[in-house]
Formats: structure tokens, sequence, C-alpha cells
């Protein structure tokens, strides 16, 4: 399911930026009836300049101005495997709004933690923005995270974003656009992969507003 797009000026934060042509998650299954677990209580905070630490493997710093901040709610699991997915599919949010900020779509930390579908349309939305001279300022905040790891090896992660308190704002003009209260909730469902460095790289995103009231 294909979400409708916003305008750029109207789309804040996470919500043009991924607009991708699979609707749910896919991949295998697992025991719980609805395919995923609940995920610990806990808190964290952006920025953060690493994940879960993969053996060898050198990860990019990502960094948000203190005009854009990300807030990260719940953010944990008790399941070292299941944090490890967690970890990078908030790097990869993060990665994704650093992009607009830092006014560069092809950042390397974007592809870092993209590939395939997710990649490509990542670095649209971000372009798209950057074209419109457009950057993110304001919070954002990710709740309610929900993940798993299929018998396939594949990583399922499921989160709410909150962009009520977010808005674009033109570099040129210095007009600022909130987003409106009805779209301001956001459901994402990703799919990841693990790369034999031990990165989690996420291959498709699917989002729904409403999902998370």
């Amino acid at each position: 399911m294909q979400r409708r797009t916003l305008p750029p000026a109207a789309a804040l934060i996470a919500s043009a930026v991924l607009l991708l042509t699979a609707c749910g998650p896919g991949g295998g299954d697992d025991s719980s009836p609805d395919g995923i677990k609940g995920a610990d209580t806990g808190a964290s905070s952006s920025p953060s300049a690493s994940a879960s630490a993969a053996s060898g493997v050198k990860r990019p710093t990502i960094k948000l101005p203190a005009s854009f901040q990300v807030s990260f709610e719940g953010w944990t699991n008790s399941d070292p495997r299941l944090q490890a997915v967690m970890d990078d599919g908030r790097e990869r949010l993060l990665g994704t709004y650093a992009g607009v900020t830092d006014q560069n779509p092809n950042a390397d930390y974007i592809a870092f933690y993209n590939e395939g579908t997710a990649l490509t349309t990542a670095q649209k939305w971000v372009k798209g923005l950057v074209d419109e001279d457009l950057t993110l300022v304001g919070k954002g905040r990710a709740f309610d995270p929900q993940v798993r790891i299929s018998p396939d090896g594949s990583g399922t992660l499921f989160y709410c974003v909150d962009e009520g308190k977010g808005s674009t704002k033109n570099l040129k003009t210095g007009e600022v656009t909130k987003t409106p209260a009805d779209d301001a909730f956001v459901l994402y469902q990703t799919k990841l992969r693990k790369e034999d460095g031990g990165v989690w790289k996420t291959t498709t995103v699917t989002t729904r507003r409403g999902g998370c009231r």
C-alpha cells in the first residue's frame, strides 16, 4: 500500500521519507500470532554516533543539529540480537534526517544503513527537500518499536513516529511550515538484512498514517 504524498513543504520529518511500493514488511514468519514481539521499555535519544558494535566494521558518525532533534522511547530489548536490529534501524532513521539537515542526499551514512529500494527512495526524498531549499527543524519522537528476526534470517522492525513538533524551514526565505495535526503520527514497517560484517541494512520501508493513533 503506497500512502499519499504531501507537497515537499508539508511532508515533514518522516512523512515522505519513504514512499515505497511494498505493503507490509514481507519475509518469513515466527511462532507469534502477529509476527511481532513487544520491545522492553526504556529510552534513548539522538544524536547517536554509532549503533550496536559490529566487529571490524567502522560505522559512520551521524549527528543532527540542535535545531532538529529526535528522541527514541522504549528503544531497548533484552535480546541482544533484537537490540542490534533496533540499533541499526534507529541509525537509518537518523541518517535520513541528517541527509536533509546536512543538505546531502548522497551522504555515506544513508548508503551505509540502506540498500535496494530503501536506499533509492531515501536519497530521492532527501534530494527533493534539498532542491526545494528545505531543512528540518523542531522535534521528532520515535516510539513503540516492535522487532523480530524471522527463520530466514531477515529482520522486521515496526515503530511509530510523532511528527507533531516538527516542521520544515525554507533556508532562503526562513518560512517554517508545521506538520498538520492530522498527519502527525506515522507507522513505519521496515525490513532489514544482516550483512556479513554484522550491519543490519534496511531494504524496504512502508509507512502508514494513522497507524499509531
